[in-house]
């Protein structure tokens, strides 16, 4: 498989992310010998692969619990709890404009397993948090993420180039 290809697919997988799927990339241009501008033009076609699946998992979310509603079980389950949070937000929401950003920003920002862009997304359409401001405290953790993953696996090839 195309490493690139496969970085892409590993950027936008859950769990391994932006943590997987930009030093293979890197790995590729170093292998390759391309030049750091051409690195960086990888690195960010992996953080916009990651970012472009939040929209594709909201928009499953929405469909798939549509569909789900259909079912006595899920719609119970769903009015019974899942609705008992969202109005808990409701009356927390102000909170939520202050803090809320930063706090979901920072959570996807942090690379490790369970962080990132799927998780964030999957809090944010529980708690039902405002669209537009969770993809963009979404996409701007994904940022972040993305560039301490690529400051990290520098830093790590350029240990390992020192070593041996």
């Amino acid at each position: 498989m195309n490493q690139i290809l496969l970085a892409i697919l590993l950027s936008i997988a859950p769990i391994s992310e932006l943590r997987a799927g930009i030093p293979v990339a890197i790995s590729y241009a170093i292998s390759n010998n391309l030049s750091f501008g051409s690195t960086l033009g990888l690195i960010a076609i992996m953080i916009l692969a990651n970012i472009a699946i939040v929209f594709a998992l909201f928009a499953f979310l929405d469909i798939f619990h549509s569909g789900l509603l259909r079912f006595r079980f899920y719609n119970k389950f769903y009015v019974n709890y899942l609705g008992i949070i969202r109005r808990r937000i409701d009356k927390v929401e102000e909170n939520y404009a202050a803090y809320g950003f930063l706090g979901l920003m920072l959570f996807v920002a942090i690379p490790l397993p369970i962080t990132g862009a799927w998780t964030g997304t999957l809090i944010a359409w529980i708690l039902g948090l405002d669209r537009k401001k969770s993809i963009l405290a979404i996409s701007a953790g994904v940022i972040i993420a993305g560039i301490i993953v690529s400051i990290a696996t520098f830093a790590g090839y350029g240990l390992l180039k020192a070593i041996f």
